[in-house]
């Protein structure tokens, strides 16, 4: 796959993630011209899973939010974004993202796999522009 500035840019903010977030590991993960696929690996002690609430932050039941798999993706979307908008390159990401559990070994080698093989299926993708 070869890069544009965006992408590269992109490819940039994904490999910094664990800069800014240091809980987190990179695996597989590729850049294509209209999406993503990589593997983030959240390696959490039980310790920074509950951190205590600090005077002006409501308990909430679902903990912090400013880490988990949510604000790291925000992180790098807005990392992109910024990029885009400062070199007025058109651009805007989809509202959503697809997230999965990866629950064993084999089901880790098959989705490394998928995105390994998924440049070369490029020219079947339905959004691919001629």
């Amino acid at each position: 796959m070869i890069l544009s500035d965006l992408g590269k840019t992109a490819e940039n903010c994904w490999r910094e993630i664990p800069r800014h977030f240091p809980f987190v590991k990179l695996d597989e993960f590729v850049i294509m011209p209209n999406h993503i696929h990589g593997i983030i690996i959240i390696e959490k002690t039980s310790q920074q899973s509950h951190e205590p609430n600090t005077p002006h932050e409501p308990a909430s039941n679902f903990g912090p939010q400013s880490k988990n798999i949510a604000s790291i993706i925000r992180g790098f979307k807005i990392g992109v974004t910024k990029y885009a908008v400062n070199n007025n390159i058109p651009f805007k990401w989809q509202g959503r993202y697809y997230d999965h559990i990866i629950r064993d070994e084999n089901e880790l080698n098959r989705i490394r796999k998928y995105i390994i093989d998924n440049p070369s299926k490029w020219e079947m993708d339905e959004y691919t522009e001629v």
